[in-house]
């Protein structure tokens, strides 16, 4: 049977300091270890929180800055070519309006050349006119 004496006083002080020393060496240490460890645990996932929202703004404002650049794009590009357009009109006006004048010019050589063809003619006629009623009525002048 067990006996209680004073020895259980004695155990259970010893129990008590060996709780303390426990505490004070093992126990307090390693949950400042923890703590620490919570502390940077913690830290490092705000960190990685803030990493990624920043990642996230940076690839919103990346795309954003893709569609403003696009959109530009467009625009430049019916732009100029609108521009070009503009251009080929005028070329092709230019080009018609010296067509139409080369015509002209063409037009007004071809009746100078005829009127002097029909000149040239015209003074030969009764020569050949005349040799011609010659030939058919058989005589000679």
């Amino acid at each position: 049977m067990i006996k209680l004496d004073w020895t259980i006083l004695i155990q259970m002080v010893n129990f008590i300091i060996l709780i303390w020393a426990l505490n004070y060496v093992a126990y307090r240490p390693i949950r400042g270890i923890l703590a620490k460890r919570k502390e940077k645990v913690d830290g490092l996932e705000s960190g990685i929180d803030r990493f990624e929202s920043d990642a996230m703004e940076k690839a919103a404002a990346i795309e954003a800055g893709i569609k403003e650049a696009r959109e530009k794009g467009l625009k430049m590009k019916e732009s100029m070519a609108g521009e070009a357009r503009q251009e080929e009109q005028q070329m092709l006006e230019k080009i018609n309006q010296q067509a139409r004048q080369d015509l002209e010019e063409i037009r007004s050589r071809v009746a100078r050349e005829t009127d002097e063809v029909r000149q040239s003619l015209q003074s030969q006629i009764e020569f050949f006119a005349n040799e011609i009623s010659k030939k058919m009525i058989g005589r000679t002048a």
